[in-house]
């Protein structure tokens, strides 16, 4: 695939993302255009982070909700297509949250590190650096998490063999894969 080209004025937001109430600290370092709306940016964290967006979600900034606005929800939602991330973070230091999973509560805390001109040739959304592995979709937030991570390291707890099963595949809550994520980033 032939990298993106943007013109020398385009510029990129630096963002760390990390999953709140983590332990140890599951997060991200991503770059994306500073002009993507937060709609864009959803399907960004999506990827990087490694869920699988089958649930609502929304971001906060400051007081303002951002996300699907829904007539019968008692929080007034603005709409994330019209919401440009360098409108609602513009500066290095700026903080929001992202909450995916209302049930779970997955709440990911979100810093803009830096904003930098683009870098010529170079292909965004990509994902620099991070760290752990995503929790599985449906473990019940960060408590449910913290359980099945110590049911799975003990084959002697009652619920050991129902777990794995329910995983369903080789887990490794230590793992990222930057290459996996960065490849899958290209589909955006």
């Amino acid at each position: 695939m032939t990298p993106a080209r943007k013109p020398a004025s385009f510029s990129i937001h630096q963002l760390k993302v990390t999953l709140k109430g983590s332990r140890p600290p599951i997060w991200r370092r991503i770059q994306v255009g500073s002009d993507i709306t937060l709609d864009e940016l959803q399907q960004t964290l999506q990827v990087a982070m490694g869920w699988t967006d089958s649930h609502l979600h929304q971001f906060i900034v400051d007081e303002t909700h951002y996300g699907e606005p829904d007539p019968d929800s008692w929080i007034e939602m603005k709409s994330e297509r019209r919401a440009k991330l360098s409108q609602v973070a513009p500066y290095p230091g700026s903080r929001f949250i992202y909450e995916y999973d209302f049930g779970d509560g997955w709440e990911h805390g979100i810093l803009v590190e830096k904003v930098l001109p683009a870098e010529e040739g170079v292909r965004y959304p990509r994902c620099l650096k991070g760290r752990r592995a995503c929790p599985p979709e449906d473990c019940g937030g960060s408590w449910g998490y913290a359980d099945l991570l110590e049911i799975i390291k003990d084959p002697s707890h009652e619920e050991y063999e129902s777990m794995w099963a329910w995983l369903g595949v080789s887990f490794d809550p230590e793992a990222f894969d930057l290459d996996g994520v960065n490849w899958a980033l290209t589909s955006i």
